[in-house]
């Protein structure tokens, strides 16, 4: 196997990735009410969102061990990438790093790369798919590493929110921002920064114009956009991500388009109804 491409459970999976021994997804553990749910195959989005609904408490992430990750990374491909969640929102990059060294100790040979993806959900997914590019082109190691790292800082992702609950339960929102929000049916426009982090840019009164807010936004900023990839997640709302495609497309000419539902951790940070959009 000449590569291999592990990425943690906040990142999507494409289907095809699923049966491709080349991919394999580290899951998180998510922890709502005091129980814990592996983010693997088994994770089920409903049962989830009604857990979450019904918890007081705000449901919380933790991160793969280093030793989860050596296991991955110890393999026969030549080339091993690692692609993590931003490592301003979770301690998975820095485990995975740890991993590395961990395998390095026994086997100094073996090529490992971390990329931090200072995103989540469908900006990693897109960071797989580039090394996969890069790799199928036949890039040599550095090469990739170069290439893929160029394309993270070019990268933009936004998203929008239905349900601000997770927000205001984690602290980021006041009680009465959040009531005065839900009262008023404000929807933030959210934005991850080429840092990793996470700003408002915008908000609106109701989903629909919040939407149609982001829409502008990532037109608006979608540079070179005929030679890339969108990619749209969504939480429990399929048709809503089909209409903001459909926005997108309208106005801009893109590489190709991915439309994915979010897994755990993805579901846990965009709530019921969230849309995560990422060129």
């Amino acid at each position: 196997m000449k590569y291999k491409i592990v990425i943690d459970s906040c990142g999507e999976l494409l289907d095809r990735w699923k049966t491709d021994e080349k991919f394999e997804s580290i899951p998180l553990t998510l922890t709502v009410g005091g129980e814990d749910i592996v983010d693997d195959e088994s994770f089920n989005q409903a049962e989830f969102l009604e857990k979450v609904a019904q918890c007081p408490e705000c449901p919380k992430s933790s991160c793969p061990s280093p030793e989860r990750y050596r296991q991955a990374f110890d393999c026969d491909a030549e080339h091993v990438y690692a692609v993590t969640l931003s490592s301003n929102l979770s301690g998975s990059y820095n485990s995975a790093v740890l991993g590395k060294n961990l395998l390095s100790e026994d086997k100094p040979e073996q090529k490992v790369h971390v990329f931090n993806s200072c995103s989540a959900s469908a900006g990693q997914t897109l960071i797989a798919m580039k090394i996969e590019e890069c790799e199928e082109a036949g890039m040599d190691f550095e090469q990739v590493i170069k290439t893929v790292e160029e394309y993270i800082q070019s990268q933009n992702i936004y998203f929008v929110l239905e349900n601000l609950e997770t927000l205001r339960k984690n602290g980021r929102l006041s009680n009465i921002k959040a009531f005065v929000a839900s009262a008023l049916k404000i929807k933030p426009v959210m934005n991850g920064t080429p840092e990793g982090t996470i700003v408002q840019l915008d908000q609106a009164r109701g989903i629909n114009k919040a939407l149609v807010k982001m829409v502008d936004y990532v037109v608006e900023n979608a540079k070179d956009s005929a030679e890339k990839v969108l990619a749209i997640t969504h939480c429990n709302c399929a048709s809503r991500a089909e209409i903001v495609k459909e926005e997108i497309l309208k106005r801009i000419e893109v590489k190709d388009v991915v439309v994915l539902d979010t897994a755990g951790v993805s579901s846990m940070y965009a709530n019921d109804g969230g849309i995560i959009v990422s060129i």
